[in-house]
């Protein structure tokens, strides 16, 4: 049984594939490849990944916080008084 996704969900995964390579090929490989040891290299990977959510995080929240704000889509919700 096929999928039927729309266009928008094709569009945001290959955005999600996209920003996840860059963010592999950009900052997490040159970090992993600038130490020798092993315990250097885990904690480039790890602070790599803390800051990819702390990232994450700051888009959510920036997100969030413009739907709470915008006074175009504030009808959708039941506690907007609209």
């Amino acid at each position: 049984m096929p999928l039927a996704l729309s266009t928008t969900v094709w569009l945001f995964g290959a955005a999600g594939f996209i920003s996840l390579t860059a963010f592999v090929a950009l900052i997490l490989a040159p970090a992993m490849s600038s130490f020798g040891r092993w315990p250097e290299k885990m904690a480039a990977g790890f602070l790599s990944f803390f800051i990819l959510g702390i990232l994450i995080t700051i888009g959510v929240v920036g997100g969030l916080g413009y739907v709470f704000v915008s006074q175009d889509v504030s009808g959708i919700f039941p506690w907007s008084g609209q």
